[in-house]
């Protein structure tokens, strides 16, 4: 996690979710790793000011966050909380914590044909689970999975 940086927001939905500091930023925006009032652990994608003008933007995004919520399975993040009509649009899901699949390749180099094999079908899951619910993210690497130390990877930022 990176520090947040200036002109970067302290919350979202009035102090609802309080932003600790940067997960990763892409062509939509920026992720967070936030709390909850009550403390929980989230992720909170800040989509970038700009794009809520483009014609279509609003609905597509609400479209996206409506098919998030419908996939289930342990190796995605459940929706916690949204507003694609917000000023900017954001979502918030649930924080899993691991490194990403870039961060375990850096330090270990190539992984072993059985862990290959879990991480393949945990990944295969959670991209027909996502495909088969409307979602459309166009974002996959190694730096897009989460490995979250069980059977698997969990999307985290995208």
């Amino acid at each position: 996690m990176k520090p947040l940086r200036a002109g970067d927001p302290a919350s979202v939905e009035e102090g609802r979710y309080r932003l600790v500091g940067r997960l990763g930023q892409g062509g939509m925006g920026v992720v967070y790793f936030g709390r909850s009032r009550s403390g929980r652990a989230v992720a909170v994608k800040v989509v970038r000011p700009e794009l809520s003008t483009e014609p279509g933007f609003r609905r597509r995004f609400a479209d996206e966050v409506a098919a998030a919520r419908r996939v289930g399975g342990v190796h995605t993040a459940p929706v916690v909380d949204a507003d694609p009509q917000g000023d900017p649009p954001w979502l918030v899901t649930a924080y899993i914590p691991g490194p990403t699949l870039q961060a375990v390749l850096d330090r270990v180099g190539p992984l072993p044909a059985d862990t290959l094999t879990v991480l393949a079908a945990g990944l295969a899951e959670a991209l027909a689970r996502s495909r088969a619910a409307g979602c459309r993210g166009r974002r996959t690497g190694r730096g897009w999975p989460c490995c979250a130390g069980r059977t698997g990877c969990s999307n985290c930022s995208s």
